[in-house]
């Protein structure tokens, strides 16, 4: 397999000026949303819960509901995005017909829906600050790591794209996967209340328990061990998926 070269840039650079023609669209959805969901819960339910594991129940969802933005801007980039590109607008027939090779097409996708997580998390961080339940500096931490925490679930939602027949199929992965990951990550509730089996099949196959883990680490300066193994998770597990994507996607797109 030939790996993609400097030219899958310029395929993040076209979608990025995509991007930027609709950005007030595009920015509007991923500042609001984690705004309602801390308004609810932390607030809402947060008014029953006074401490979760030392640390009030609004400041331990915040950094959660930053790795669960940053995992659906990339999935859904890489996913409902790549696959309108791909088969509606033929975006990807265009763009090979140039020297850019297939390698460097799906490269470019990733390295796009990588982006839309570090876009999403720096509309949220600020958010978070105001309403004091994120320190600084250490907080700002968050932006850098959107980029590989956003590469490990734009190489799986790649990955689903290259298997999904048609658009409506999207569906699945986001109800079997993304789902069970957003409620049972660790993302609402310590991952220590799950049974024993659970809390296992979380920490080796649901990528978002270690995001959120990192994301809860950098946030709350705490919990240095999970900050190390969610690190090692993702730099394991992602140039594993980023390759397996570039794989599947070519045999999809080569027949």
């Amino acid at each position: 397999m030939t790996l993609p070269g400097r030219r899958a840039w310029t395929v993040w650079r076209r979608n990025l000026d995509v991007f930027a023609k609709t950005w007030m669209v595009n920015l509007l959805v991923p500042a609001l949303e984690p705004v309602l969901y801390l308004l609810a819960l932390g607030f809402g339910v947060g008014y029953y819960i006074a401490e979760v594991d030392g640390v009030p129940y609004i400041r331990f969802i915040a950094p959660a509901l930053v790795a669960v933005s940053v995992m659906n801007a990339s999935f859904f980039e890489c996913t409902y995005g790549s696959y309108v590109r791909m088969y509606y607008q033929k975006t990807f027939d265009a763009v090979i017909a140039t020297p850019v090779s297939l390698e460097e097409v799906i490269a470019g996708e990733i390295l796009w829906g990588a982006t839309r997580s570090v876009i999403s998390a720096s509309l949220i961080l600020p958010v978070l600050v105001l309403f004091g339940v994120a320190d600084l500096p250490t907080s700002l931490l968050l932006i850098p790591f959107a980029f590989p925490a956003g590469l490990l679930f734009a190489s799986i939602g790649m990955c689903f794209t290259a298997v999904i027949p048609n658009i409506e199929s999207i569906n699945y992965p986001a109800f079997l996967f993304i789902t069970p990951m957003f409620l049972f990550s660790g993302t609402f509730f310590p991952l220590s209340l799950l049974p024993a089996p659970l809390q296992a099949l979380a920490l080796a196959a649901l990528p978002l328990t270690h995001v959120v883990n990192v994301c809860r680490a950098l946030t709350l300066a705490a919990g240095l061990d999970l900050l190390l193994l969610g690190l090692l998770w993702i730099a394991a597990v992602t140039p594993v998926a980023f390759l397996l994507a570039l794989r599947m996607m070519k045999k999809r797109l080569v027949r």
